[in-house]
């Protein structure tokens, strides 16, 4: 299929790479600290940016349909306005989240965000006219603006569900594991504070022993872009030992894989663990 190829070349569009290398740069030192995290949906436990694109799009399509049944003029100018302040929220949180992700996601991410500017610049426009009174200019730029919104969502599927940005790829790691609790390593082995990286079959698992030598075991591949936890530090973070991604810095709690800071904002997969004569081991939750 024709969008199919389109959207395939935008992946490989090293074109992009510049303006997107430049933005991200920007986003970066502009937000930071707690307020990424608030951003990436870390205090939510799941990213909040497919929740606020709701309001643009729930909003521009209401006043759409308002404005073909002719019902009332008044409404679809309060929903294109609601929907279109509702955009510039769904659109930092974006660029939030887009900010950490990988080459060729930010590729498409970057085009899904012009593309969704656009719709923004023709919903606005079409505020004006119907606060002129043009309410037949009006219509038109907010059928435009929301096929190409249809456009940028898209493209926001496939930088999802294509491209897996922003979900938890550890999670099919973990249901690769067996049922049934299996041997892990020598509690012995472990030094308290240092994480250690051992398999179940072949899934690698993060072990940490703490100083009250409980035993941590989760999958070690991080759940925001599948960094390596194992070569990750532990630190002591709002009273409790977390482990940091040495990629993007997302900060998980050992006791129950809670992230505590972006741009993971979902649980890092923890397996049960118990210690029988010294053998670590571990289960499925």
């Amino acid at each position: 299929m024709k969008i199919r190829a389109l959207v395939d070349g935008i992946e490989r569009a090293a074109v992009l790479d510049r303006p997107g290398n430049r933005l991200q740069s920007v986003v970066t030192k502009v937000l930071r600290g707690r307020v990424r995290d608030l951003l990436h949906g870390v205090w939510l436990g799941h990213p909040i940016h497919p929740i606020v694109v709701l309001v643009p799009i729930g909003s521009w399509l209401s006043a759409s349909l308002l404005d073909v049944l002719r019902i009332n003029h008044k409404a679809p100018t309060a929903l294109v306005g609601a929907g279109s302040a509702g955009a510039v929220a769904a659109a930092i949180t974006g660029l939030n989240d887009w900010s950490s992700l990988t080459r060729e996601q930010r590729r498409t991410g970057l085009v899904h965000a012009t593309v969704n500017t656009i719709a923004l610049g023709l919903q606005v426009a079409s505020l004006a006219a119907r606060r002129r009174g043009d309410l037949r200019t009006a219509r038109w730029l907010s059928y435009a603006g929301l096929a190409t919104v249809g456009f940028g969502g898209y493209l926001g599927g496939h930088l999802s569900y294509r491209q897996a940005a922003s979900v938890n790829q550890a999670e099919p790691l973990l249901r690769r594991i067996p049922e049934g609790w299996h041997a892990v390593c020598d509690l012995e082995a472990l030094t308290p504070g240092r994480p250690q990286v051992h398999h179940i079959d072949e899934v690698p698992v993060l072990v940490v022993r703490n100083s009250n030598d409980d035993v941590t075991v989760m999958i070690e591949r991080c759940g925001h872009e599948t960094g390596p936890l194992g070569e990750g530090e532990v630190r002591h973070i709002d009273g409790a030992d977390c482990v940091v991604c040495p990629w993007h810095g997302s900060t998980f709690r050992l006791t129950d894989g809670i992230a505590v800071h972006g741009p993971a904002a979902t649980t890092q997969p923890l397996l049960r663990s118990r210690v029988r004569d010294g053998l670590v081991e571990a289960a499925l939750p």
